[in-house]
């Protein structure tokens, strides 16, 4: 079901590290990761987690960026060879999610409507599983919060 992969079992170690309170550490160790690969896959989701330990939503937004174009780099094959049942079109609602709510931080509320109606369109790919829930459930919060203009940060997406 899953191939061994020491690049994406170390970016597995330093999200847990960073979630157990030292995102320093787990940024410092996903940014030397980033140095070391140009594989499509593991530079989603380094930059998608470099995102996230991030408070800044400029910064966020920039790996949030990376994380997307990396996916579109992606391959069914390589994305298959990692895990059998994951689907490249299972990642672009989180991936537009994320950007939706960056640009919505940083008050660019039309580039905000842009990427919550693509995570919109994409969130069918989502599998029906708690997973999938959440995302589904932050798509609907962060499009929410675009149409109040609020900018506040979210506590989780």
């Amino acid at each position: 079901m899953t191939s061994p992969d020491p690049i994406m079992e170390a970016i597995g170690e330093a999200v847990e590290a960073g979630r157990a309170g030292d995102p320093t550490a787990a940024r410092e160790e996903l940014l030397r990761l980033w140095s070391t690969t140009g594989d499509p896959l593991h530079r989603c989701t380094l930059a998608h987690y470099l995102a996230d330990f991030h408070d800044d939503p400029a910064q966020a937004l920039t790996w949030d960026i990376r994380a997307l174009d990396a996916a579109d780099a992606l391959t069914e094959q390589r994305v298959q060879q990692h895990h059998t049942g994951l689907r490249i079109a299972g990642f672009y609602p989180s991936l537009h999610l994320n950007l939706a709510d960056n640009y919505r931080r940083l008050g660019s509320f039309e580039a905000a409507e842009e990427h919550i109606d693509a995570a919109r369109s994409h969130a069918p790919n989502l599998p029906d599983t708690p997973y999938g829930d959440l995302i589904r459930g932050a798509i609907q919060g962060v499009g929410e919060a675009i149409e109040r203009r609020d900018r506040t940060r979210r506590t989780s997406v």
